[in-house]
């Protein structure tokens, strides 16, 4: 798919939900990201990986219009970070469900009531929140458990509540960053199924991780980011591994030490 910056006024292709053109980032006197281009469509599945510090946090923040590129344009559900005024950005976060690699739950509040907070926050009816609720626990498995607290659940059961939370508004786009990283490799997996479930319904899910054996039985679409650039783009079938052999040889990181990613994205 074509990477060309759109032209001011021109219209936006409408199973874009991402775009990045010839993006940079920038923290104080470190870049981050050097020219960065790709989109990805409406219920697509994107995993983006590399070594630590490669560039793929900075990559979600700017989808999450954390941050803003340097250079270069960010395009997200059609809003342009050039143009985005900061009382817009809640809207378009409104849209979009964050999960991350150290679960961020509310650790004095039960499941259900983690679970509530986002809904809370954008003033959903109590009817319509509990319905929510009971929706999303029971796609995570976790109904039963929606009156234990966070430190009662195994870390497994926990990123479900955190999945659970990120999905309870029903957003376009669910960003995952290293999801799987606090995660035992067979729980590891079933969080990847889980998302692949996610997705199956509809919702664009970029999931990032440097786990490169998550990598190797991850299927579809694989970004290898290094360096704060892109250094390739592999599109394959879910069902089968027949080019897991290409990433293995793409993804080698160097022996170079790795500049750590600035900051983390935004809670």
């Amino acid at each position: 798919m074509t990477t060309t910056q759109p032209r001011d006024n021109s219209p936006l292709d409408s199973r874009v939900v991402v775009g990045f053109y010839h993006a940079h980032l920038e923290y104080k006197d470190q870049m981050a990201l050097r020219d960065v281009s790709f989109t990805v469509e409406n219920g697509e599945f994107l995993c983006l990986t590399g070594p630590s510090g490669a560039g793929k946090s900075s990559i979600l923040r700017l989808i999450a219009m954390d941050a803003r590129p340097t250079e270069g344009e960010v395009i997200v559900r059609g809003m342009m970070a050039s143009k985005m005024s900061r009382r817009k950005i809640p809207q378009l976060r409104r849209e979009i469900g964050c999960v991350f690699q150290d679960f961020r739950l509310l650790e004095d509040r039960t499941i259900e009531a983690n679970v509530e907070f986002p809904q809370l926050v954008v003033g959903v009816k109590n009817a319509e929140m509990k319905k929510n609720v009971m929706r999303v626990l029971t796609q995570v498995g976790l109904w039963e458990k929606r009156h234990r607290y966070p430190r009662q659940l195994s870390g497994g059961e926990q990123q479900r509540v955190a999945i659970a939370r990120a999905m309870v508004n029903s957003p376009k786009i669910l960003l995952a960053d290293e999801p799987t990283g606090n995660l035992d490799p067979v729980t590891a997996q079933d969080i990847v199924n889980l998302l692949f479930r996610i997705n199956d319904g509809g919702t664009c899910v970029v999931f990032s991780t440097h786990d490169h054996n998550i990598v190797k039985t991850f299927g579809q679409r694989v970004i290898v980011v290094d360096d704060g650039e892109i250094q390739s783009d592999i599109k394959r079938s879910r069902e089968t591994n027949r080019r897991a052999s290409l990433v293995d040889r793409m993804y080698q990181p160097t022996g170079a030490a790795r500049k750590p990613e600035s900051e983390s994205m935004h809670a």
